[in-house]
């Protein structure tokens, strides 16, 4: 009753709700700003967004469609890779100063800032083949978002998704200590019920996301 209100009260009803799932930070760092230029081009759709730190259940939840980070492996649901899979190390400038961190053998000795569901750094570490830290050890937190607060106010270093950092990067609040980029197996991808395959509201949102990703990777 509540989504048919709101239908009947945005546009009359010509385009529906889009019922869309995003995780915070992604939400906020990459798909609110430019959710706008979906907006202008298909006016007649209202979105609905909500957030959540983890996988949507879309029966439950009522959702058309979101984003899910991982490694393109949930079940029952049509995926769509988009972006994310390059990662950045980075910390707060003064947390560089205070700290010995020129080199990726260095992380010995740092506070690793650590994802309480999804753990990056055992990858990271490996691939760089550097031993001796305790890839689990460190500060815990729900949401990436709240990593890179922390990251922010110098408690340490932490690995993100580098379209989420780069703003704060490119303003001086946070830096990478380290050159070079790392790619991992997980990314953002657009996720929906096989139902809504053919939905006109979801085929609308695909097709203008996986265009800004697209135009994202060539940058």
């Amino acid at each position: 009753m509540q989504a048919a209100t709101l239908n009947l009260l945005a546009h009359q009803g010509q385009g529906g709700i889009l019922n869309f799932g995003t995780p915070p930070a992604f939400g906020m760092k990459w798909l609110i700003p430019r959710l706008g230029m979906f907006s202008h081009a298909h006016p007649d759709i209202l979105l609905n967004l909500v957030t959540r730190p983890k996988p949507f259940d879309f029966e439950a939840e009522g959702l058309d469609a979101a984003i899910h980070y991982g490694a393109d492996d949930w079940p029952g649901v049509i995926s769509h890779r988009l972006i994310g899979e390059e990662i950045a190390l980075i910390c707060a400038p003064a947390y560089a100063e205070r700290r010995v961190l020129r080199e990726p053998r260095d992380l010995r000795t740092q506070v690793l800032l650590q994802h309480a569901r999804r753990p990056m750094w055992r990858e990271w570490l490996d691939a760089h083949q550097v031993h001796g830290v305790n890839a689990s050890a460190g500060p815990r937190f729900e949401h990436m978002y709240m990593i890179m607060q922390a990251a922010v106010a110098g408690m340490g270093v932490a690995l993100l998704p580098r379209i989420l950092v780069n703003d704060d990067v490119g303003a001086g609040r946070l830096m990478m200590p380290f050159e070079g980029s790392f790619r991992s197996r997980e990314a953002y991808c657009l996720v929906y019920p096989e139902a809504k395959r053919h939905d006109p509201k979801v085929d609308a949102f695909r097709r203008w996301i996986l265009q800004e990703a697209e135009q994202r990777r060539r940058c």
